[in-house]
């Protein structure tokens, strides 16, 4: 049984629905590119859209945290082999284990496109940036990643807030406009709602992987709060996004970082400030791409879970020096496949057990 404090709650709650944000808004989210494709190509309908995937992050939040806590898991084995059994949640293991390794890669490639293309820096130095500080963080084991996320996570998430609202705001007419946007076509499918549950599909394989190694840190109550209030967080920074890009079309389309273009006249401070909210986005994820990989083989507390942390970020090194462009194009759809897996194993394997054991 987890014992806590009365005056820890608020933090360890903070901790929870940090690690989940942190997990989900990356560089494609933070640029505005995955809200476009996903949400605001769809026109008005895309608010549907945005509004199902809030839905789903808050039930799958929730979820994965109760699943972790009542099952007390450290990794997320335990839960893949309930929700899809032993043999193929022992492939999904290893699939996983892969791609959290290629998603900490896609990371230092990300990190070292925004340090050459950005700040005018080495591409070098972005890769060893994002490798050196994603080992410093593990060598603190799971309290140091929470507190991390913490500290990090509310900066991005604020400015993306931030930038959504000044954007609608300064837009007259802006509500008008949303109302009456039409699809432009050039999205991920043709439909708002298997847009957004593919959004969602894509995006829960590494929060699986970093909620489950909560399951024995966080009691019931707490670990439930922060999955649901994680999941509503993000789909109101997806709704505000969407509907900002919305007031901006077509002419946000047509640029390959959105968010960038709805802060081009807010000033050149704020736009080497999004880039800054970019790699502190490629940073956070990197970090729970690499704990989701050492706590799997090793628990947060001990030395081997520092050995295999530090050791993933020396395997991805050479996927950092790749093209991050082409690394998302071949490696994200894989995600994309094994999450819809893991999605429909999440809505459909709690039911049939729920009825099989009444």
């Amino acid at each position: 049984m987890i014992i806590i404090r009365q005056g820890e709650s608020f933090w360890l709650l903070a901790k929870v629905i940090s690690a989940y944000i942190g997990a989900v808004i990356g560089a494609g989210f933070a640029s505005g590119q995955e809200i476009m494709q996903f949400f605001i190509l769809h026109g008005s309908s895309g608010l549907m859209g945005a509004a199902l995937a809030m839905i789903l992050f808050a039930y799958l939040g929730g979820l994965v945290m109760f699943l972790s806590i009542t099952m007390y898991s450290g990794s997320y084995r335990k839960v893949f082999e309930f929700l899809l059994g032993n043999k193929a949640g022992r492939f999904m293991d290893v699939l996983n284990l892969c791609m959290l390794l290629g998603g900490l890669g896609v990371m230092m490639a990300g990190s070292a496109a925004v340090f050459s293309e950005h700040f005018a820096l080495p591409a070098q130095a972005g890769i060893w940036s994002v490798a050196v500080l994603t080992s410093l963080v593990l060598m603190g084991g799971l309290e140091g990643v929470l507190t991390v996320n913490v500290c990090l996570v509310p900066l991005k998430y604020l400015a993306v807030l931030a930038i959504s609202l000044a954007a609608l705001l300064s837009h007259p007419g802006g509500l008008a406009e949303i109302s009456s946007a039409t699809a432009a076509g050039g999205g991920i499918t043709g439909s708002w709602a298997l847009a957004g549950f593919l959004y969602v599909s894509y995006n829960m394989v590494v929060p699986v992987a970093v909620l489950s190694s909560l399951g024995r840190t966080v009691p019931l109550k707490t670990g439930l709060a922060g999955g649901v209030l994680g999941g509503l967080l993000l789909g109101l920074a997806i709704f505000l996004v969407t509907a900002a890009g919305l007031t901006h079309q077509p002419d946000a389309a047509t640029y390959q970082i959105p968010m960038l273009y709805l802060a081009g006249s807010f000033g050149p401070v704020l736009r080497l400030g999004l880039g800054l909210l970019i790699w502190l986005a490629i940073l956070t994820t990197a970090i729970a791409n690499a704990h989701g990989f050492a706590s799997r083989l090793a628990s947060a507390g001990k030395a081997r879970y520092r050995l295999y942390g530090i050791g993933a970020c020396l395997l991805a090194l050479p996927l950092g020096g790749l093209s991050f462009t082409g690394l998302v194009r071949f490696l994200y759809p894989l995600f994309g496949y094994a999450g819809l897996v893991l999605l429909v194993a999440l809505l459909l394997r709690p039911l049939l057990y729920f009825l099989r054991n009444r």
